[in-house]
């Protein structure tokens, strides 16, 4: 007698139903590359060519790293809209000319800003209680203050020729910012799946009062968090510098929120680290391709902005369904 209920034929469709359902899960951003790739090949199809692709890339890493540090903060619950602020002041700590020292001393001491900054803004989240989005937001606005009333007396000058050549660099045909990229990216990413910090970091995310009443050093894990954001900001301000090659004030601006739309996109959101560090690099790389092809199409600014936000409305609506099903 026949087993039905181990048929091949019942075997395969599970197989198909479990593989819809794992594609059908996989963070938005996996289907928008897709969408986007499949646009260009149609409309732009220079754009999918191995040496463009390689620098959208590149273009993408200063978003790839910054959308690192924005993730771990989302996963703890908190938020950093400080990132475009400690960029500005990167920016005008190594081409301002206001402090006299070499290159590498200049790049160390916006690293030790960068930490001041992560400390200042846990401190009052953690310490004081106080929403992440009204302190990060404070905190940007006046770092970006202090920097403009400092321009006015002393502008911005040339990067730092150690930053504009890391910028230049290739290894064969892959440019060394992408590199830089992945060598951060993959060990964070096997740290945060293979550590203890890393399972501290989704208890807090399920449930804050729980992680502090079980012994999780709450406060230790979210400064930590967000030291590493600051620090990814920096390095991703160090990447943008190199790019642009002089110091401005407007670098960076709008790196906060496309962090934000990355790591949503990617998978992530308050609390649930469901889309990994893959999924808001996926993002990231998404984003920028769409601005690339938008470019490329003729349409400017204004369809840019409009793009990203059509994008994180669909995306946050496909994940309420999804939590809804």
């Amino acid at each position: 007698m026949t087993d039905f209920a181990t048929s091949p034929s019942t075997t395969t469709g599970q197989r198909l139903r479990a593989a819809g359902s794992a594609v059908a899960s996989l963070p938005f951003a996996y289907a928008a590359t897709l969408i986007l790739l499949i646009a260009a090949y149609f409309m732009r199809p220079a754009l999918l060519s191995p040496m463009l692709l390689l620098l959208i890339a590149r273009q993408a890493a200063p978003l790839g790293l910054a959308a690192i540090g924005q993730s771990l903060c989302m996963r703890v619950l908190s938020i950093d809209l400080s990132i475009g602020g400690v960029i500005v002041g990167v920016s005008y700590i190594l081409t301002g000319g206001l402090l006299p020292f070499s290159d590498p001393v200049l790049m160390l001491i916006a690293i030790a800003f960068g930490v001041a900054v992560g400390l200042l803004n846990a401190f009052f989240i953690t310490r004081l209680r106080a929403s992440s989005v009204i302190v990060t937001l404070a905190v940007t606005l006046i770092i970006t203050g202090v920097a403009v009333a400092f321009s006015q007396l002393r502008s911005p000058g040339d990067a730092p020729e150690m930053l504009r050549q890391v910028s230049r660099l290739k290894i064969g045909i892959v440019p060394v910012a992408l590199l830089i990229w992945l060598a951060v990216l993959i060990p964070i990413a096997v740290f945060l799946r293979m550590s203890v910090f890393g399972r501290y970091i989704d208890a807090i995310g399920a449930n804050p009062r729980a992680a502090w009443v079980s012994g999780i050093p709450y406060v230790r894990v979210v400064t930590v968090v967000h030291v590493m954001s600051s620090l990814f900001a920096v390095f991703s301000g160090f990447l943008l510098i190199g790019f642009v090659g002089v110091g401005s004030m407007d670098l960076g601006r709008d790196l906060a929120l496309n962090s934000l739309a990355a790591v949503i996109l990617g998978g992530v959101t308050f609390g649930s680290g469901k889309g990994g560090v893959l999924g808001p690099t996926v993002a990231a790389l998404m984003l920028t391709f769409s601005f690339n092809l938008l470019t490329s199409l003729g349409l400017g600014e204004p369809a840019k902005l409009m793009l990203q936000g059509l994008i994180i409305g669909v995306a946050a609506a496909a994940y309420s369904i999804q939590r809804k099903t």
